[in-house]
């Protein structure tokens, strides 16, 4: 089950990044044209959204249940790679997650276009970042794969 779990999570991260940048660039794009919200942008918004809690949940079943990365002893702090899967990958993703939801959740909530373009661009832009910060790419850590 690990091996299946493992490959899902770090597959699905390409579907979460490429909605999330599509929804940061169409953001970017409308709120400086001026143009109005429509229920296509509030549809990307809401799908990067979605993806991205989906790739929570399979990242926290994986943290919880199945990872024989993440440890809780004397050595977990000192060792990079455990340190880095046990405190830091899900504390970034959390935290990324947590302000898509509010970007989304304010966009929702702006009586103006402009407004809702600009929530969403600068909530899901810093989630973006963070989670592109939080992955475990293959150049950081060796053994990590792109898939």
């Amino acid at each position: 089950m690990y091996p299946m779990l493992k490959h899902a999570h770090s597959g699905l991260r390409w579907v979460v990044l490429a909605l999330l940048l599509a929804a940061v660039v169409n953001a970017l794009i409308k709120w400086r044209s001026g143009k109005g919200y429509t229920e296509s942008d509030r549809k990307t918004g809401l799908f990067a959204m979605i993806f991205a809690h989906v790739q929570l949940i399979l990242g926290l079943i994986l943290y919880f249940i199945y990872s024989p990365a993440v440890q809780f002893n004397e050595y977990t702090m000192s060792d990079k790679v455990i340190r880095f899967y046990t405190v830091e990958h899900l504390t970034t993703m959390l935290i990324a997650i947590a302000l898509i939801t509010i970007g989304y959740s304010q966009a929702k909530k702006k009586p103006e276009a402009t407004q809702k373009f600009r929530a969403t661009f600068i909530y899901y832009l810093i989630g973006l970042i963070l989670i592109l910060a939080g992955i475990p790419w293959p150049f950081r850590f060796p053994g990590a794969g792109w898939f």
